[in-house]
């Protein structure tokens, strides 16, 4: 596949800051259950323990964790479903990009900023302060524009390569669910 260039993905810059700031869409659920495996999921239940119910992020060791495991801050990884679409195009190879879920809402940090709470399905997520970047695995699936287009400062404004999540009320997300800043704390989280 032709990556786009630099220019092109400057051109999707203006209808990614069109997402909306309050309540957007879940617009795909992906599991992973090994490096480099994705499965689309309609349905998927979120858990406090293990993040997406039957994802790898469990196996996964983190340098940035005191342990060396896995992040508890860095449970799930959340993408902007337009800025998926602009760099990975077809819907078929967003999954590509390795996050757990890909919703329509603006997720940059003056709109999400760290402690941020987001409601989807009978779910409850929250944003943490871990950044969330591109890699040489991104820039093999997308390109070497499409990396430095997302870490760039604009990229990073609009947490284009995405932003971390950590579950704080566990439930149950389905693929088209409604996507709710929740301003205010949620009682029990």
């Amino acid at each position: 596949m032709q990556h786009l260039t630099t220019v092109e993905l400057e051109s999707g810059v203006a209808r990614i800051r069109e997402a909306p700031l309050d309540a957007g869409t879940l617009e795909l659920i992906v599991r992973r259950p090994a490096v480099d495996e994705r499965e689309v999921l309609e349905v998927a239940a979120l858990d406090k323990a293990s993040g997406l119910v039957g994802d790898s992020w469990l196996d996964r060791p983190s340098s940035r964790s005191i342990d060396g495991g896995p992040h508890p801050d860095m449970q799930l990884n959340v993408m902007s479903a337009r800025a998926a679409a602009l760099v990975a195009g077809d819907r078929s190879r967003w999954p590509l990009a390795g996050d757990q879920l890909y919703i329509d809402l603006a997720l940059g940090p003056q709109n999400l900023p760290p402690g941020t709470r987001l409601q989807l399905g009978t779910a409850v997520i929250e944003v943490t302060d871990q950044p969330h970047r591109g890699c040489a695995k991104f820039a093999a699936r997308f390109g070497r524009d499409a990396l430095r287009f997302v870490n760039s400062p604009t990229g990073i404004e609009l947490s284009l390569r995405g932003i971390n999540a950590r579950v704080v009320v566990e439930g149950t997300v389905s693929r088209g669910d409604a996507v709710t800043v929740l301003r205010q704390p949620v009682d029990g989280a």
